[in-house]
């Protein structure tokens, strides 16, 4: 019997370790105070004394990108995704009042490609540098027959922390708080199933020219990868200007801002503070897909919503600009039922808005 070895089954392991060489780099210059050590050991180390945290308490979050990798698959572009993977958790962590501090990811295939992998990680890696935590380490997983040609999945996860009394959302969040919103730059990273859905609705492949974002393809377009707001909403909490913050993902606007509100409040919305960014637009005309559906799958342009007093919108509204963020004032919490469960309602639609 021919002597088995590992890539007979599929498995390179050399590959592997080729992979990990070329990874090295792009981690180390991720480095921050608090890193100990480089990839390669069974775990990472990090020092949050040397981080400057006296009294924390940890936060972390765990995500993936979604069926937004089917498009990077279909169009071989795979570095956005990457930032995508470390936006989707270090923005859940800084609604929290957390710093991202470190970064690791689970990368799975049927087959390692070291360049496909690579762009992969150098996404990841340029991701964690936006939000200024270091890429401590992960895993890349080669399963051959679990995953088709050319497929392969991601996951992330991010550890955080806070001095205790910095902690979001805070407690006195109350009627007559003013929501202010930030401008996503694309359909980020949720509700890809219905933009796939919708593509084949209207006979369009990911090669397809956008009609809505030109010299782009459909697949170019739709890829932008999700925005990282840790920066400029920690300058802001730094500042003692931000009571509670919401990411908009999966859920919309409906789904995910009543969870930092508190018991018997009502986040009521004016979406004609913002226009309709034209790939929303496209997708809801081309998908027939109502607004409330809109609202409840997408974030229909409105990536990260920020809730501040009357007194403090103007200056919250002038740091964030200076920021580099796009800002609009698009509501205001007002009293609801007592004991009764927060709720948004959005009571007007842009004009550019199909169906409305």
């Amino acid at each position: 019997m021919t002597s088995l070895t590992y890539r007979d089954a599929g498995v390179d392991i050399e590959t592997g370790d080729a992979l990990v060489d070329a990874i090295k780099p792009l981690a180390r210059a991720t480095d921050r105070a608090g890193t100990m050590g480089s990839l390669g050991g069974f775990g990472a180390l990090f020092d949050l004394k040397a981080a400057g945290y006296t009294d924390p308490v940890l936060v972390s979050s765990t995500d993936g990108v979604g069926t937004k990798l089917r498009l990077a698959i279909d169009t071989d572009m795979h570095d956005a995704v990457g930032i995508d993977l470390v936006a989707m958790c270090v923005n859940d962590l800084v609604v929290q009042g957390a710093e991202p501090l470190f970064f690791l990811d689970y990368f799975a295939t049927g087959k390692l490609q070291l360049e496909q992998a690579r762009a992969v990680i150098g996404g990841i890696a340029e991701g964690c540098r936006q939000a200024g935590c270091a890429l401590v380490g992960g895993e890349t997983a080669e399963m051959p027959g679990m995953y088709a040609k050319d497929d392969y999945d991601l996951a992330g996860f991010s550890v955080g922390a806070a001095e205790r009394g910095g902690l979001l959302p805070k407690p006195d969040v109350a009627a007559g708080d003013i929501v202010l919103g930030l401008a996503a730059s694309g359909v980020h990273s949720n509700g890809f199933s219905l933009v796939r859905r919708i593509l084949a609705a209207a006979g369009q492949g990911v090669g397809s020219p956008a009609p809505f974002a030109a010299g782009q393809t459909l697949g170019q377009a739709l890829l932008a990868p999700t925005r990282i707001y840790v920066k400029s909403v920690l300058a802001l909490h730094k500042a003692g200007l931000l009571k509670a913050a919401a990411h908009i993902t999966g859920g919309g606007l409906p789904g995910n801002l009543p969870r930092v509100l508190p018991k018997g409040s009502v986040a009521v919305l004016d979406a004609t503070a913002w226009t309709l960014p034209p790939v929303f637009a496209w997708l809801a005309r081309n998908g027939n897909v109502a607004p409330e559906e809109m609202l409840r799958v997408f974030n229909c342009g409105i990536g990260m919503c920020l809730v501040v007093t009357p007194e403090n919108a103007e200056a919250a509204t002038a740091m964030l600009r200076q920021q580099g963020e796009t800002v609009f004032r698009i509501g205001a919490i007002e009293a609801g039922t007592d004991g009764a469960a927060p709720e948004v309602r959005v009571e007007k639609l842009a004009p550019n808005w199909p169906a409305a």
